[in-house]
Parts: structure tokens; C-alpha cells; sequence
């Protein structure tokens, strides 16, 4: 099946449709095939062309998705420079550079594998999402043909108003040696411990050709502290979104997930993969304010790098939703 054969289907995959099943909203879904479209509009276009750095998710060899960032590597440094993200048609995306990261984590963004794209201002809360699949790629960045394009609402996202730091390099990649199997640190455990964001990578489970299979890559926001951790497990609270369940729905038919912690303060970054498990109920959920589910992912690689990240800033102001939510602190029975 290619992507121009979907048809009722559009535009959720098996897991997805477990999960709308699950929660009685399959009616209601019916409608998004007109929000989720299969060639971005304008504004779309003329936003991701205007960024200076999206957040990706792609695959390693194992098939774990790791969610990255991709920095334009002329921002900054006073040079002229070709466009970071063209869109020369409403199906092409071109990212002109790769993210630093890929090599050490086994990415390897090669001809034909799918991409998830999340492009995010933090200073306005707007974002956009693009899922395709790389139709070029060489030493200074990769093509991709659109699949899936579609809005976000700027739910949990705190505002910051990011800097450019001359300081660190950016097309410098990191050791493999600095990708660990083991359990997490406790300098990781703090940097979870502290995270008011993170950007979460998942994958169907199937990597086929159909345009509703492929990797998506999405931001989750809360409190200081929303995300429990432990020596090689986190976990979450996933609040009322869209409802299209991408992250949810690719959880439910494979699990594997890669999560990017950002310390925009520090410009530290901590990034990890692992296995993720939904709990749907009990008492842990309904005793965290606002959580309509946890995720639980149990970790398997990640690594932690200082003086990474080339934008930093303080937190400006955190999303006004966030105080329909709770805290750790209030779910005695977790």
C-alpha cells in the first residue's frame, strides 16, 4: 500500500485506532483526515523556513527512535549561509545539516527511512509537525517527501526566548563511548528530575511505504518534576491533547521511544531510548491531578552531554494549563 492508497483509513495507523477504539472516540476522529493533510499548507511552509533549529525523530539500526535537534549550523556566527529549511514544494522539506548527535546514537537518516519533524517556537508556543520519509540525503543534510503535515495546539509549552551561544561548536558529534547501556546516573536522574520539558520520538510498527506508518516525534510540558525517575525507568503523565494519539498510538503497537531533555538554562541535554508501557488506570492515574494516563518507559541507552545545546534562555512563562495539573508529590499510592 503507497500513500495514495490509504483510503478510509486516513490517517491513523492500527495502533491508533486501538487506542480512539479504546477510549469510545472513533466517531469523532472520523473528521481529522482534514487536519491531518498529506502536503503542507503555506503557513506551514513559511514556518519551518523561518526556524532555526526543529527537533527530529528517526531510527538507529536496532530500529529505537531517538529524538534530536537540528541546529542551523550558520546561526550565529555572522556568515552568509544557504537557507537553513527550504520547502521548495508543499511535499518537500529540505533541512540543509544533520543533527550532531546521529552518528554516536547509530542514526543514520539513509535514502527511503522515515522522519518525524516537529518544528517549535518557544517563544510564541507555535508548532507544526511533519512526518515523510528522506528521499535525499548527503554530508550537508537530507530531503524529505511529506506524508503527514498537521498543527499542534500550544498546550504545556513554557515560553523562552532562546540565544545564541558562539561558544560551542556545533557540527562537532559526540563519542559513542558517551552512549551508555547501563543504568542512569544520578547527575541523569536530577537532570530528569528538574525537566519542565521533553520531546518524546515513537514509531509504528511497521516502517512500510503506507503514509500512516512512520516515526513522530512530539513535545510534552508540565511542572519542574512532572517526570518520575528511577534507576532505569521513568515516568510520566500524559494530559488531554488533540486527540489523535499519534505518541499513544505508536506506543501501543511497538513501544520503542527515545526522549530528548533539554536544559536550555545550562544548555546540557540528556538523551535516551527505551521501552515504553501505557497505564491506563488505577489509582496512580486518577491521583495525579490531570493525567488521563501514564507512560512508563524503561530505559536502555542514553546519554548525557554538558555544554551542548548552541541556544539557551531562561523560562519566561510557564503554560497557564499547568495548573489544572498535579504533582508527585500528591499520589501517595505511586
Amino acid at each position: 500500500m503507497n500513500k495514495q492508497d490509504t483510503g478510509s483509513l486516513w490517517p491513523f495507523h492500527g495502533g491508533e485506532q486501538a487506542v480512539h477504539a479504546r477510549l469510545g472516540i472513533t466517531k469523532q476522529v472520523a473528521m481529522y483526515d482534514r487536519f491531518i493533510r498529506r502536503a503542507m499548507p503555506d503557513q506551514h511552509r513559511t514556518f519551518f523556513s523561518d526556524l532555526p533549529y526543529v527537533i527530529i525523530g528517526a531510527v538507529d539500526e536496532q530500529g529505537f527512535p531517538w529524538a534530536m535537534p537540528v541546529f542551523d549550523p550558520y546561526q550565529g556566527k555572522g556568515l552568509s549561509h544557504q537557507q537553513f529549511i527550504d520547502s521548495p514544494s508543499s511535499t518537500r522539506l529540505v533541512v540543509n545539516a544533520l543533527p550532531p548527535v546521529a552518528k554516536a546514537l547509530g542514526v543514520s537518516l539513509e535514502q527511503n527511512d522515515r522522519v518525524g519533524v516537529l518544528g517549535i517556537q518557544l517563544s510564541t508556543r507555535r508548532r507544526n509537525r511533519m512526518n515523510g520519509v528522506v528521499s535525499q540525503r548527503d554530508d550537508g543534510g537530507f530531503e524529505l517527501e511529506v506524508d503527514q503535515s498537521f498543527g499542534n495546539c500550544p498546550k504545556y509549552i513554557q515560553v523562552r526566548d532562546l540565544q545564541w551561544r558562539d561558544d560551542i561548536p556545533l557540527l562537532v558529534s559526540p563519542d559513542t563511548s558517551e552512549v551508555r547501556p547501563d543504568l542512569l546516573s544520578e547527575r541523569a536522574r536530577e537532570f530528569i528530575e528538574l525537566a519542565d520539558t521533553f520531546f518524546i520520538a515513537s514509531r509504528s510498527e511497521d516502517l512500510t511505504q503506507d503514509a500512516r506508518h512512520g516515526v513522530d516525534v512530539s513535545h510534552r510540558g508540565g511542572k519542574p518534576g512532572f517526570v518520575k525517575v528511577g534507576a532505569n525507568k521513568l515516568v510520566f503523565p500524559d494530559y488531554s491533547g488533540n486527540k489523535f494519539f499519534n505518541t499513544v498510538g505508536n506506543i501501543e503497537a511497538d513501544g520503542r521511544v527515545g526522549l530528548f531533555f533539554p536544559d536550555f538554562a545550562g544548555s546540557n541535554a540528556l538523551y535516551l531510548s527505551g521501552r515504553a508501557e501505557i497505564v491506563w488506570e488505577g489509582a496512580e492515574v486518577t491521583g495525579f491531578k490531570g493525567a488521563e494516563r501514564l507512560i512508563s518507559v524503561t530505559v536502555e541507552r542514553w546519554a548525557l552531554l554538558e555544554d551542548h545545546l548552541p541556544m539557551q534562555g531562561e523560562i519566561q512563562e510557564f503554560s497557564p494549563h499547568l495548573k489544572m495539573t498535579g504533582h508527585w508529590s500528591e499520589v501517595a499510592v505511586w
